[in-house]
């Protein structure tokens, strides 16, 4: 009970994209704090359909994207004191990780350290829907115990990730496959254990994913899906409201109603 209650506390369009397992988080980056960048991506977000938004944990930044875009803010850190002063600026959850950014300076997350940080996180912010990445560098059945403990700590989402594990050695929509294996199947595993566990907490798939795997991620047991690198990589905001219209588009309905309309009379603003 004390789970769905801090998951109703989220905006109704979120609770609903959540529950029709249609979610779409357009991920800015948790080492991305360029001001000029971050608008980018948060006014494409939403004028492509998206759901929420993933920034880095800065207070700044989450009034920024705020000014943009009426969307849902997610702030992402791995240090859980950075966390109150962007709720207090308007985050509407947070999360620990992922760590994409992290694994080629040779920094890596292991089990117990990531559950330290979530009980951390949730000792500060009781009531804060949190979000919770399980590494990909361990291995699945490790991943699958990981995402039940930290269920049972507090966490109210799971992500999966795995991206920059992949690699791919096929062009066109093979390779678009082979980069997203290791999240989709950390999600199928997941999910599952989840289930069998008792517990009800969404999991999210993130990390290498493109137009064409993310309904592979449903498919896999997830809630949502959350999508970086598709977009944030991009500085046409022509191109990068189109990338997440794709991404919309296949993940399945839920666009607002008058987007068509909003993508008109707002791009140029």
């Amino acid at each position: 009970m004390v789970l769905m209650s801090r998951i109703d506390r989220l905006p109704s369009q979120l609770q609903a994209a959540l529950a029709e397992h249609r979610l779409l988080k357009v991920i800015a980056g948790l080492t991305n704090f360029d001001a000029g960048s971050v608008e980018r991506i948060s006014r494409a977000a939403g004028l492509g359909g998206a759901d929420l938004i993933d920034l880095a944990c800065d207070p700044e930044l989450v009034a920024l994207a705020a000014g943009v875009s009426s969307l849902p803010i997610c702030v992402s850190a791995v240090d859980p004191e950075l966390f109150p002063a962007a709720v207090a600026a308007g985050a509407a959850m947070v999360e620990i990780g992922n760590y994409d950014a992290f694994y080629s300076l040779g920094r890596v997350f292991d089990a117990a350290e990531v559950l330290a940080i979530t009980r951390r996180t949730r000792e500060l912010l009781p009531e804060v829907v949190l979000s919770v990445t399980v590494p990909h560098v361990l291995p699945l059945d490790q991943q699958e115990q990981l995402a039940i403990d930290l269920v049972e700590a507090g966490a109210d989402l799971i992500q999966t990730e795995g991206g920059t594990s992949a690699k791919p050695f096929s062009p066109g929509t093979l390779g678009l496959i082979e980069k997203a294996a290791p999240t989709l199947a950390a999600t199928h595993a997941i999910s599952r254990a989840l289930t069998d566990a008792g517990h009800q907490a969404p999991v999210l798939c993130a990390s290498g994913l493109s137009s064409v795997t993310v309904p592979m991620a449903i498919g896999a047991g997830a809630a949502g899906v959350g999508v970086g690198s598709a977009v944030n990589r991009l500085s046409d905001p022509l191109a990068m409201v189109a990338v997440v219209r794709g991404l919309r588009e296949a993940l399945g309905s839920g666009v607002q109603s008058g987007l068509n309309t909003r993508f008109n009379t707002n791009l140029s603003a």
